[in-house]
Formats: structure tokens, C-alpha cells, sequence
């Protein structure tokens, strides 16, 4: 399978980045942050250094990778009000930018987390968000318009404090907006042990049948009740029982995404890098 890493997980040099991927044999550079600076944010001369940078490297660029429409409150956004605008002229430069570095996919999130949208039996009057999940269908609805017409492919984020918080919300979105053409799914399953979706089978089954766009891949330990996450070893955390069901599904299904390890983890001396080369040979093992 395809491998990778977000790149700024080991260093936001991206020379150095490079240079590390490459000891391990990774091909795919997802681009975040790079420098002191967003993806989008670069300036023409920042992003032609970045792509010399990744040509000198010899790495392909997987997903430009940045925090589109998070934090958007559902009941106070609208679509084309300033906080709106500002996010679609990034995601209008994310765009360019994967252009330039010849990559077909730029990632989005989505708004600040309602934490219940569905009721039943009585649920419906007194529990659910109302109107929340219908509030972020309009916002999202021109970025997939945009991707269809620039040609390019949008991936959701299933994040932690978002409104896509599972791989069956972002289904959900998906069919809503009836974008499947265009609009898949960012998997990170970790992130997803915050609403106790099972990563396997019920998150990874929720996303058969074209859905799956991405994949980021760290392992975690979520305590909701003492609002506490901790990052962990690969293999050490709630995922360790579900890494090798997932890559068996998915080199089963012909996955043709690329896995991104996702590297936040470190052991308590605030050094990433480390914290990277202490697991990128697990992540391999896995799904290689």
C-alpha cells in the first residue's frame, strides 16, 4: 500500500522531513504545516521552495492538509459571512496549491461539534441539537462545488471536536450533500475512540463502497468522562486490537489511498521526531 507521513509530525522543516522519510523508504509527504506557516498561507516563493524541496526529494505530495471550516459555530455561521468567506479563499489557495505540487487531494473538517443531532422517543424534543447537522450542509455545499469544477478531490476529517466525528457521520455527509464524486473520507480512526466508534468492523464498514479517500494512522488512549486523550506507541493504545483487521480489509477491498502515519506522539520530552522513529517501523509492519 501507499505509505506516508504528515510531514510536520517529524519536523516543520520540510527539507529535513524529507530527509528522514526517505531512511525510512516513505514516498508520500501529506503537507500541513511548513515553516511557521499553514499550508495556504505561503507565499508563491515559500510554495516554488517547498516543491523544489519535495522534486529534490524525490516525494509525492498526498493531501494538502489544511484545518478548513473547523471551529465554525453551527447556529451563528452562514453561508458568505465573513468567517465563511475567509475559510473558501483558503481552501481556494489549498486548491492552487495542490495543483502546483501535482496532488489530487486537499483536506477539509468541518464545524465546531454538536455533540447530539439524532433523537428517538423523546430524544427528538429535548436532547438534539436542532438544526445543527442541516446548518453546515450550505457551508460545505460551495467547496464541493468548487473541488468539481477546479477537478480535484476533497477529503473530510473525521476529527475529534468537529461535526464529522466518526466514519458514519462522514458518510452521512457525504450522501447529504450527494458528493460522493467528489467529496470522501479522511479516516482517522483514533480520532474517532472519542465518540466510541469502533474502528473495526463498524467504522471501517461504513466506508466501503467508494468513501474511503485517506487515512491517518496513530494509536490513543480517550477518557471522555475525564476530557483527557493521550497519545500512545502504535499498538499500545485502544486501536492495537484493530490495525490488522483494518489493513487486511483494506488490502482485501484494493485500497488505492495512501495511509499517512500520523506522528504526534512523544514520550513525554516533547520530541516528535523521536516519537516518530520510535513507531514508523511498527506503522510499516502493518501496512506495508
Amino acid at each position: 500500500m501507499k505509505l506516508g507521513v504528515i510531514t510536520d509530525g517529524i519536523s516543520r522543516d520540510l527539507g529535513h522531513a524529507c530527509s528522514v522519510m526517505s531512511e525510512y523508504d516513505l514516498e508520500w509527504a501529506e503537507l500541513q504545516f511548513i515553516g511557521d506557516k499553514e499550508v495556504g498561507d505561503l507565499d508563491a516563493s515559500e510554495r516554488q521552495s517547498a516543491l523544489e524541496t519535495i522534486r529534490h526529494h524525490q516525494k509525492r505530495v498526498s493531501c494538502i492538509s489544511r484545518h478548513l471550516f473547523a471551529g465554525m459555530v453551527m447556529a451563528s455561521s452562514k453561508p458568505g459571512d465573513p468567517t465563511h468567506v475567509k475559510h473558501m479563499d483558503a481552501l481556494k489557495r489549498c486548491i492552487a496549491m495542490a495543483h502546483q505540487f501535482d496532488c489530487q487531494t486537499v483536506r477539509i473538517m468541518t464545524g465546531k461539534k454538536e455533540q447530539i443531532l439524532w433523537g428517538h422517543n423523546g430524544a427528538e424534543k429535548w436532547n438534539v441539537a436542532h438544526g445543527a447537522w442541516e446548518a453546515q450542509l450550505p457551508l460545505i455545499a460551495p467547496a464541493v462545488e468548487l473541488a468539481r469544477s477546479e477537478g480535484v478531490t476533497l477529503v473530510v476529517e473525521t476529527g475529534n471536536g468537529t461535526m464529522v466525528n466518526s466514519a458514519t457521520t462522514a458518510r452521512r455527509l457525504i450522501d447529504d450533500l450527494d458528493a460522493k464524486d467528489v467529496l470522501k473520507v479522511l479516516w482517522d480512526p483514533a480520532n474517532n475512540c472519542w465518540c466510541k466508534e469502533e474502528a473495526y468492523p463498524r467504522g471501517y464498514d461504513a466506508l466501503r463502497g467508494g468513501y474511503l479517500g485517506h487515512i491517518h494512522i496513530k494509536d490513543v488512549f480517550a477518557d471522555p468522562p475525564s476530557a483527557t486523550l493521550e497519545i500512545r506507541p502504535i499498538g499500545e493504545g485502544q486501536l492495537a486490537p484493530h490495525f490488522q483487521p483494518i489493513a487486511k480489509a483494506l488490502r482485501a477491498d484494493g485500497y488505492e489511498g495512501v495511509i499517512s502515519f500520523e506522528s504526534v506522539y512523544h514520550s513525554g520530552d516533547g520530541d516528535f521526531e523521536a516519537g516518530f522513529r520510535a513507531n514508523i517501523e511498527t506503522f510499516k509492519s502493518l501496512f506495508e
